[in-house]
């Protein structure tokens, strides 16, 4: 069996994160003594044993959706978003319009990220704006760092890691935000076919309120919600392709 909590795992939240499984596999009376943790993401997500795991929007609407049950989005009490929703801030290493960053280099995730790539590509298509270049660094944090850096001239941040990022990174101090995208729903929390939804869904509201405060505090968590799928199969793709 398998469980993994990828999207806002890092080394001040993990065991924060192990305290959360712990409390699911609790209320759900089965699972995994453990979270998985890989980068191989896709084995996870796609595999038949699959109890609870979280993934991001771009995967779920692309290649997920038929493949396993959506079952919740965590509320995280982002400023300006709706209870399960989300938006990407646009940030940089000086105050300045979008449209001058959007001059020099823009730094990304991967183009498989919804908050980090298509979110913003379409904020920005819609603005007649495109990047004068652009370069992957593979995680939320490295792109904020490269922009600390000065290696890029701005990034799109989702609005939990940044919270996450001026909590935990000394460089952000450095940054400033300078936009942001319309809110969109959330990391979605998905299982395995095999699995009722429901049950997962009523585990999870189970072991949030079980949560330690400084657990719940430590990863935002305010709830969760259920949003209709058909949400999430309607977001937009940048025209900008992906890999």
């Amino acid at each position: 069996m398998i469980a993994t909590l990828p999207m806002y795992d890092r080394a001040e939240t993990a065991a924060h994160n192990d305290k959360f499984w712990s409390a699911i596999k609790k209320a759900l009376g089965f699972g995994p003594d453990r979270l998985w943790r890989t980068e191989d993401l896709w084995s996870l997500w796609q595999n038949e044993d699959l109890v609870f795991a979280q993934t991001c929007g771009l995967p779920y609407r692309k290649y997920l959706f038929d493949k396993v049950h959506y079952v919740a989005t965590p509320d995280y009490g982002l400023h300006g978003c709706p209870p399960g929703y989300y938006n990407s801030l646009f940030i940089s290493y000086e105050d300045q319009e979008l449209s001058k960053a959007a001059q020099g280099t823009f730094a990304f995730n991967e183009t498989l990220s919804q908050s980090g790539w298509a979110g913003p590509m379409c904020h920005l298509d819609t603005l007649n704006l495109s990047p004068k270049a652009i370069v992957k660094t593979g995680s939320h944090v490295n792109s904020a760092r490269a922009v600390a850096e000065k290696q890029a001239d701005f990034a799109a941040i989702d609005a939990q890691s940044w919270r996450m990022i001026q909590t935990h990174d000394p460089f952000a101090k450095s940054l400033l935000v300078i936009g942001e995208t319309a809110p969109v729903p959330g990391l979605p929390f998905i299982c395995g076919k095999k699995l009722d939804p429901d049950a997962v869904c009523a585990a999870i509201e189970t072991a949030i309120l079980n949560l330690e405060e400084k657990t719940r505090e430590a990863l935002s968590l305010k709830g969760v919600v259920r949003i209709d799928p058909q949400r999430y199969l309607e977001m937009p793709t940048p025209r900008r392709g992906f890999e």
